[in-house]
């Protein structure tokens, strides 16, 4: 899908004028963290950057209920463990904005309350609705999905690759050394290699009846962990995969024209295509025949398990930022696709934020329990030993017994 910028930019001047009625003042500079709300009041944090994306519907929301909204613009380096320290005191938000995978966290700190969507529930993407859920219990109202996807230079790669061995032939023959660029680093990058490893039917963890990742059931240690371990170090062997490629170096190779295909999120599109590169988006091409599936990572709303107004912090969650324009709104502040499916759609009228759209189809939410931090302690490490020559088997496997030891 070729990107235009000017229907990027269409885009938003048509998202403008549909959320006219949502401008408003913005919350501006963050207030002091000591707010407090009210029987009659909300004191919502929103990231500092998308204050005037909520303004509106916290307006529209008071006109009608009589309820005041507070918008607290906050930092989002900050937010999440502001919000742990200072719910349990009863001074924090009655409602933040946060990431779908520190779920984990803030439910094992119990500072966070169930929500119920409804029959709105069924209004959403499928893997939003599935990072919202903890446990088998919704905890947020979704706003934002986000995934990698391959980006091709389609000047120099006119098709789209059938797979991965397929992407690396055509790069060849179209004469570069190195076809294919991902970011690494000294110490890997489990999360832009993992649906490689999705592949192999290697996923962290397995599921329970409810869909919910189960700690208790650790899927790296599966047959597939050591076939895509074994894939790995072929590739790292081969150059394919270097650990000495990051991120400013992978983006380097393909703005240069030296790589044709370049996986990646949606936050470097725009510099591919301010460097004059005819972008397409392309799903990850896959080493078996089974689908490569990214993580997703879901942005949305919590409410506070000390909020003193639950009920209506629920109703301006489903039915005021669960709407189509907000939805837009907040698309237009971050441009990340919308959570809800006709504010996708609509969004998806530009083919760049369409391409990820579809290659978001396969993906699967970022495991939200608290255990993934252990995972990551050794993740990425065993696999740029992998890459860079350290027998597979008995490197995975170590990485096994070392998780399987930490969750323990």
């Amino acid at each position: 899908m070729k990107v235009n910028m000017r229907g990027i930019l269409a885009f938003g001047a048509i998202a403008t004028v549909s959320t006219l009625t949502l401008a408003g003042c913005s919350a501006g500079a963050e207030s002091d963290k000591g707010d407090e709300s009210t029987d009659s009041s909300l004191v919502v944090w929103v990231d500092a950057e998308r204050v005037d994306a909520v303004q509106g519907a916290a307006d529209a929301y008071e006109e009608k209920t009589g309820v005041k909204i507070d918008l607290v613009g906050k930092d989002v380096d900050t937010v999440k463990d502001d919000f742990i320290q200072q719910v349990p005191t009863g001074k924090g938000p009655d409602i933040t904005m946060g990431a779908h995978d520190w779920l984990g966290e803030l439910s094992t700190n119990g500072v966070v309350a169930p929500l119920e969507l409804g029959d709105s529930a069924s209004d959403y993407l499928e893997v939003a609705l599935q990072a919202s859920a903890y446990e088998g219990t919704t905890y947020m109202l979704p706003y934002a999905v986000e995934n990698i996807a391959v980006l091709r230079n389609a000047d120099l790669i006119p098709e789209a690759a059938t797979n991965f061995d397929d992407m690396i032939a055509k790069g060849q023959a179209a004469g570069l050394d190195q076809p294919f660029v991902v970011e690494q680093g000294a110490e890997g990058n489990p999360y832009h290699l993992y649906p490689f490893q999705a592949a192999f039917g290697a996923p962290v963890f397995g599921t329970d009846a409810s869909g919910s990742y189960d700690t208790r059931d650790l899927q790296l240690g599966s047959a597939g962990g050591t076939e895509f371990a074994t894939w790995l170090g072929a590739q790292g062997a081969a150059g394919v995969l270097n650990t000495d490629i990051d991120g400013e170096i992978a983006k380097q190779q393909f703005i240069d024209g030296k790589s044709a295909f370049w996986l990646t999120g949606p936050w470097n599109v725009g510099a591919a295509v301010d460097a004059g590169i005819n972008v397409e988006i392309d799903p990850v091409p896959s080493p078996t025949d089974q689908v490569a599936s990214p993580f997703a990572g879901v942005k949305g709303f919590f409410v506070s398990s000390e909020s003193n107004n639950k009920v209506a912090a629920n109703d301006f969650l489903v039915n005021y930022i669960g709407t189509e324009d907000v939805q837009l709104a907040l698309f237009e502040a971050g441009n990340i696709l919308p959570a809800l499916t006709a504010a996708a759609d609509t969004a998806a009228s530009d083919p760049i934020i369409a391409g990820f759209q579809a290659v978001g189809e396969e993906a699967v939410p970022m495991p939200a329990v608290p255990a993934m931090g252990s995972v990551f302690q050794y993740w990425g490490i065993a696999q740029a030993a992998i890459i860079n020559g350290a027998d597979p088997a008995t490197t995975w496997q170590k990485l096994v017994d070392d998780v399987t030891a930490a969750i323990q």
